[in-house]
């Protein structure tokens, strides 16, 4: 989508951004709603370095995931300031939405963050509730990648790096298991434990 139309065709902000972040809006595109992150309303420091560097940066994230169920697509770059992601509606993750979600959620979730780390990508973020969404068929979604970490998928290095870098994501796994599940908080967590240490290891 050309810069030019942005605007016009932007039918919501969804997240205005402070003096380092992204605006993040909803665009009707001619594909339908998309959702794009924008650095342009930013000053211009951030605009001509910081802000080029993490659209970069977190367009990379994305073409890592590509074909992850869990993981919005990546639709392209508006300029050097700005890219489109599939638009993947949802509920918020918060401890309100127990006894709201179907039975097993937090098992997708874990395998969808398995399946994050078998890329080599590490989001970092996932114990803010914004970042996990419950789509309508009852689905993890992982959204906002932009402090998110990747390491090589081979090589000893890149293997001690993403079991450190694992724990952060697998320990907001279970702060949403014990808010939002709590009665399988210890038993699922125990089972699945050995899983996510065997496959947290980029291949």
């Amino acid at each position: 989508m050309p810069r030019a139309e942005l605007a016009a065709r932007t039918a919501a902000v969804l997240h205005r951004g402070r003096a380092r972040n992204p605006d993040v809006l909803l665009v009707e595109s001619e594909a339908g709603r998309i959702v794009v992150k924008d650095f342009a309303p930013r000053g211009p420091v951030v605009r001509a370095l910081l802000g080029r560097w993490l659209t970069r940066r977190e367009m990379r994230v994305y073409r890592r995931l590509a074909g992850q169920r869990a993981v919005p697509r990546l639709l392209g770059r508006v300029d050097a300031l700005a890219f489109a992601v599939e638009y993947r509606p949802g509920r918020r993750m918060s401890r309100r939405l127990a006894g709201q979600i179907a039975p097993g959620f937090i098992d997708r979730l874990a395998a969808a963050v398995r399946e994050m780390h078998a890329c080599g990508v590490f989001h970092l973020d996932l114990r803010h509730r914004s970042n996990v969404l419950v789509d309508d068929a009852g689905d993890p979604v992982l959204i906002d990648f932009a402090s998110a970490l990747m390491v090589p998928r081979r090589g000893i290095v890149a293997a001690i790096a993403a079991r450190l870098l694992a724990r952060f994501d697998d320990a907001a796994v279970e702060k949403w298991r014990q808010r939002v599940e709590p009665g399988t908080a210890t038993g699922a967590s125990t089972a699945s434990s050995g899983a996510r240490r065997g496959a947290s290891r980029p291949t």
